[in-house]
């Protein structure tokens, strides 16, 4: 419930396809800082804020959106809970500790605002991001700050623009009739004759201390900033997660440097697609097991022309009739490694002429925190150790042994899928652009890639 004053002229999103700015330096002029808001006491869905979101905390989202647009001179939370804090620290964000007063149930945003502008007063620029708005790319907030920095408004909110006739609500029982508040029904318009409304979907609300310690968040010289239907997730409204998570994983934002199609996938077999457990029979055999619906993923990896190799430690390993039988059974190159498996594996990727950036890695401990944070593409079972879940850029549902191979594997093809689309999406760019046109030819069209 933010108070309203002054004039806000009308302001279109950028046209699909336009090429946006890189992100801005940080504004020598202002000091701007990012706040999120995540109190710990969700009536909805216990501590949301930090509950995982395809594979991420979902304040986590948000962060790695802030941070990456270089925008920022700080990156805060307003929390009034530990592991919320532990979180926000684990994304390189700083906490601030919100008072009993603006953490009840009653309070507002603007009030937990207020109190942080209060606690510092050198910020001159304050954007509140929603935890809840995963979809959240850089480049959404460096158009929203330019329209303070260079154009001079004092604040600036992200709105939507939706299709939906609105009617008045009416007491049931009553003799009042309901009546049309945003249309004419004897010429109701097609959706595309109708440019439709704009709503606020929650994203963001960029405003000048000055507004705040007034008590307005949108205020004085103001304007909106248009972002596109499918970034404008909110967990408040979409609270069916799994649905949000198919959002979020197709239109969500992965980090600076956007996954490349994978071409190789590394696996451990102990704690990834086994549970880690070895059973000795009564003969003193060896024997381990695995699901089948994991042998499955690695099927759909290698029939996608993705190459698996399985990863047997040498600190916990796997005896070698087992490894054989494995070898057998999966199709599958196995490789010992040691303590350090990104030195170990190092000389494999450059006998195959990849980099990391090539390479899906599933480990299940600290060991693996540095092939992880190299891989384009990295994930943890969902009974991995906290110092693993860090470092990996998805964190499954599925347990050791028991799905979590197939849950990788699948998010493994989604983001080659994404990858084609773009790749797709850019051909139709460049065409429309004039840097390719249909009569170029394809060779043509081909060369703006190889460049």
């Amino acid at each position: 419930d933010f108070e309203i004053q002054g004039q806000m002229p009308p302001r279109k999103r950028p046209q699909d396809g336009k090429k946006v700015d890189p992100p801005m330096k940080k504004a020598k002029e202002k000091h701007v800082v990012a706040l999120i808001l995540a109190r710990g006491g969700s009536k909805g869905i216990p501590l949301k804020n930090i509950k995982k979101l395809a594979g991420v905390p979902l304040i986590g989202w948000v962060l790695r959106a802030a941070h990456d647009s270089g925008l920022f001179d700080s990156v805060w939370v307003s929390t009034d809970h530990d592991e919320i804090a532990e979180v926000a620290k684990s994304f390189k964000a700083k906490v601030h500790r919100r008072s009993l007063e603006v953490s009840k149930d009653s309070s507002t945003s603007l009030e937990a605002i207020q109190e942080f502008v209060k606690d510092h007063p050198g910020v001159d620029v304050v954007c509140n991001i929603q935890a809840t708005s995963p979809c959240l790319h850089p480049d959404h907030l460096s158009e929203a700050l330019k329209l303070i920095t260079k154009d001079g408004y004092d604040s600036v909110f992200s709105v939507v623009r939706r299709h939906q006739f609105r009617w008045k609500e009416v007491n049931e029982g009553g003799s009042e009739v309901t009546v049309p508040l945003n249309l004419d029904p004897k010429n109701r318009p097609r959706r595309q004759d109708w440019d439709g409304e704009l709503v606020e979907n929650g994203s963001f609300y960029f405003s000048t201390t000055s507004l705040i310690k007034k008590g307005i968040l949108q205020g004085g010289k103001m304007t909106y900033y248009e972002m596109k239907p499918q970034y404008s997730v909110d967990i408040d409204i979409d609270i069916d997660w799994p649905v949000a998570e198919q959002r979020v994983l197709r239109y969500g934002y992965f980090g600076k440097v956007p996954p490349e199609v994978v071409r190789l996938m590394f696996c451990k077999l102990s704690g990834c697609l086994t549970d880690g457990r070895i059973a000795i029979s009564s003969s003193e055999e060896e024997m381990v097991s695995f699901h089948i619906r994991d042998m499955e993923g690695l099927r759909m990896l290698k029939s996608e022309n993705v190459e698996v190799v399985l990863l047997n430690c040498s600190q916990d390993p796997i005896g070698q009739s087992l490894v054989e039988k494995l070898r057998e059974r999966t199709g599958c190159e196995v490789l010992t490694v040691g303590k350090k498996p990104l030195e170990d594996l190092q000389p494999f990727l450059k006998k195959k002429k990849l980099e990391w950036k090539d390479v899906a890695y599933m480990g299940n401990d600290g060991a693996d925190a540095d092939c992880l944070n190299q891989s384009g593409l990295s994930a943890v079972p969902g009974d991995a150790p906290a110092d693993a879940v860090k470092a990996a850029k998805y964190s499954c549902h599925h347990t050791a042994g028991n799905g979590a191979v197939r849950e990788f594997s699948e998010y493994i093809l989604l983001k080659k899928q994404e990858a084609k689309s773009k790749r797709e999406q850019v051909r139709v760019d460049c065409l429309d652009s004039g840097y390719a046109t249909p009569s170029s030819g394809s060779q043509s069209t081909e060369s703006v890639f190889s460049k």
